[in-house]
C-alpha cells in the first residue's frame, strides 16, 4: 500500500492544522491506520491510531488536542490538530498495516513520506 501526507505548515501556538493521509489500495478496509512523528534529536513517537472499525488510540501528549479518523469513502486518514503546542513541532508520517493497530512504530510496515508540523511559540 502507498501512502501520501500532505497539509503540514507553520502555525503558532495555539492553533490548529489538518493532516491527511491518501491511502492507495483496494483493501482499505483491512488496514489500521496511525500516525507517528519525529523531533530532530528525538526519537520516532506515536501519536495516534485508528482501527479498521474506527476504533481510535492516542499518545497521552495529544489526547484531547488531536483526532484521528478515516474516510472510507476516499481512502483518506485525517488528523485533525488543535491547541498546538511548541512541543508539536516534528515531522509527522502516516502509517499503516494489516490487522490491529499497535502503539510500536516497528509494527507498521507501510509508511508515507511525512509532512513538517511547524509551531511557533
Amino acid at each position: 500500500v502507498q501512502l501520501q501526507a500532505c497539509g503540514g505548515g507553520l502555525v503558532q501556538a495555539g492553533g490548529s492544522l489538518r493532516l491527511s493521509c491518501a491511502v492507495s489500495t483496494r483493501t482499505f478496509s483491512n488496514y489500521a491506520m496511525g500516525w507517528f512523528r519525529q523531533a530532530p534529536g528525538k526519537e520516532r513517537e506515536f501519536v495516534a491510531a485508528i482501527s479498521w472499525s474506527g476504533g481510535t488510540a492516542y499518545a497521552d501528549s495529544v489526547k484531547g488536542r488531536f483526532t484521528i479518523s478515516r474516510d472510507s469513502a476516499k481512502n483518506t486518514v485525517p488528523l485533525q490538530m488543535n491547541s498546538l503546542k511548541p512541543e508539536d513541532t516534528a515531522v509527522y508520517y502516516c502509517v499503516g498495516k494489516r490487522g490491529p493497530y499497535s502503539r510500536s512504530w516497528y509494527s507498521y510496515d507501510s509508511w508515507g513520506q511525512g509532512t513538517q508540523v511547524t509551531v511557533s511559540s
